[in-house]
């Protein structure tokens, strides 16, 4: 049996078998507390700290199913220049990226599949790179089983590594493999469903629920939102770098304003007391904080939704906000959802489906509901208009004419 720990990301390292393992290999891994499996990597996830990786350690060494020597001294040299290379390769891979101001998100992911590729295939030769690219992501759809929309992101990530790290023509990376995208439809709220979800949900959380519904936002969008996003007398939301770094109008929706007025006013006393206790500065975007040197400090750009307790940075010890974590949103919502009755693989993201689909059944064209989206292509739009033609659920079926 052979056992591949490699890092996954900050927060986890990746533990797979290149064998099948039995029940005592099995227990040694769900020993360590906080692990979780990851069905696309075909891997367990357990937490890069020290204590974690102890752990599992311990529990493998414990199974008694392997010998534990000491590494000759070349392996370790080779292994120790193999690490090297690719932890300049990924530095390269992060500078290539954000000086074409891709997302943190987008950096991240990239970087994972570019240092799982590295791991695999270490330094490839010229003129051979379409092959292994390939035989990569064979093994990605045919051992690991992941979607097409994972077998396109890890292919992204390689294309960009090779053309713009590694600077290697266009035409030589013309033949490697593009998953086909499967089209699915979108799991959509009844307006009735909707309101048993809201319902089910309390304080700030039901804000941003009713928010994501009556908006279309996406929820990193939402809670990204600054107070000096809100426009009341246009009845407007700006949205700043959205998805691909667009910013974009949608409308305020009149019920909300009592709501977001009050919201803004606890924001407001939260500032004034971080101020108070020598605090109270918040991070602008891009270059802006040098531009404003004291705009950190102004109520206008703090964050809508900010996190109950300030952070502190443990180098400078200074202290701060920063908008509620995503998470804290999405499990609320999951479990309103299971609350509310509702047997649909539904999350956050479905409140903004059910925005797009009821705006159509109410009459309005794709096109406004595209710019509201903030969709670069109608196409993408067109998804939603499954709700025009009635499909299956407007067809009479025969049984019920007996």
């Amino acid at each position: 049996m052979t056992v591949f720990i490699r890092p996954f990301n900050e927060k986890y390292i990746s533990v797979s078998f290149l064998d099948n393992f039995n029940a005592t290999m099995l227990n040694a891994v769900k020993s360590v507390p906080e692990r979780k499996w990851n069905n696309e990597e075909k891997s367990w996830l357990v937490p890069s700290n020290q204590k974690s990786v102890d752990i599992l350690l311990e529990n493998i060494y414990e199974t008694k199913l392997f010998n534990f020597e000491d590494e000759p001294s070349s392996n370790i040299k080779e292994e120790n220049k193999e690490k090297s290379f690719v932890d300049s390769e990924l530095g390269k891979l992060d500078s290539a990226l954000k000086v074409r101001h891709y997302s943190t998100c987008t950096v991240e992911r990239y970087k994972k599949w570019v240092q799982n590729f590295l791991l695999e295939n270490g330094k490839i030769e010229s003129g051979c790179e379409n092959q292994k690219i390939n035989d990569y992501l064979k093994n990605l759809a045919l051992k690991k089983n992941v979607s097409s929309s994972t077998q396109n992101q890890a292919l992204a990530a390689l294309l960009f590594y090779f053309r713009f790290v590694k600077n290697t023509p266009v035409e030589t990376l013309s033949s490697v493999i593009h998953a086909k995208k499967k089209v699915r439809i979108p799991v959509v709220f009844s307006r009735e469903e909707v309101a048993k979800v809201i319902n089910n949900l309390t304080g700030t959380k039901r804000l941003i629920a009713k928010l994501l519904y009556g908006t279309g936002l996406r929820l990193n969008e939402a809670l990204s939102l600054r107070i000096l996003d809100l426009d009341f007398d246009r009845n407007e939301i700006i949205v700043r770098h959205g998805k691909g770094d667009k910013d974009r109008h949608v409308m305020l929706p009149k019920t909300l304003i009592p709501e977001l007025k009050a919201q803004i006013e606890v924001v407001k006393k939260l500032h004034e007391k971080d101020l108070a206790d020598g605090w109270g500065k918040v991070g602008l975007p891009e270059a802006l904080g040098e531009k404003y040197t004291h705009g950190c400090n102004e109520l206008k750009w703090q964050w809508l939704f900010p996190q109950k307790n300030r952070w502190k940075n443990a180098h400078t010890g200074e202290e701060g906000r920063f908008h509620i974590d995503e998470s804290l949103v999405q499990r609320a919502v999951k479990m309103a959802i299971l609350d509310a009755g509702i047997n649909k693989n539904a999350s956050c993201h479905t409140f903004r489906h059910s925005f797009a689909t009821h705006l159509l059944e109410s009459g309005y064209d794709i096109r406004t509901i595209q710019e509201l989206l903030g969709h670069s292509d109608v196409s993408t739009t067109m998804i939603y208009t499954h709700v025009l033609n009635k499909g299956a659920g407007g067809v009479t079926s025969p049984l019920d004419r007996l």
